[in-house]
């Protein structure tokens, strides 16, 4: 279980920022984000690159990346991952699904109650 959790955190996140940069189009804005377009940015009135750029680089989907590799990479050694990875992904995605009702938040939420199951079942085998 804990295996599949890390994996689907991995396919959730890079397909987010995959998905986001390519079918979205936020890639298109790559010359204003690396041009400085963005450096007086006012986030209470985005433009359209900057919208862009919090959506694909700048959301979760890299750091959701980086957890779902450490959790495989602790499964492959035997480490059973801490349970408040599971809780604090757990209340971050219902916070989200709740404010963007109409989103693949639900695959986060899969995999999250996968994680605290698997790592219930290695604590309690020892």
């Amino acid at each position: 279980m804990i295996r599949l959790a890390g994996w689907l955190m991995v396919f959730y996140a890079a397909a987010h920022t995959i998905g986001a940069l390519t079918v979205l189009g936020a890639a298109r804005y790559a010359g204003e984000w690396f041009g400085g377009a963005l450096w007086d940015e006012d986030f209470s009135n985005m433009s359209p690159a900057g919208s862009a750029l919090w959506l694909s680089l700048d959301s979760f989907g890299i750091p959701l990346l980086v957890v779902g590799v450490i959790v495989l990479w602790m499964d492959r050694r035997g480490i059973t991952p801490p349970r408040f990875i599971p809780w604090i992904l757990g209340a971050y995605t219902l916070v989200d699904g709740a404010i963007l009702l109409f989103t693949p938040w639900p695959i986060m939420l899969v995999a999250n109650v996968l994680l605290l199951v698997g790592i219930h079942r290695r604590s309690a085998a020892g």
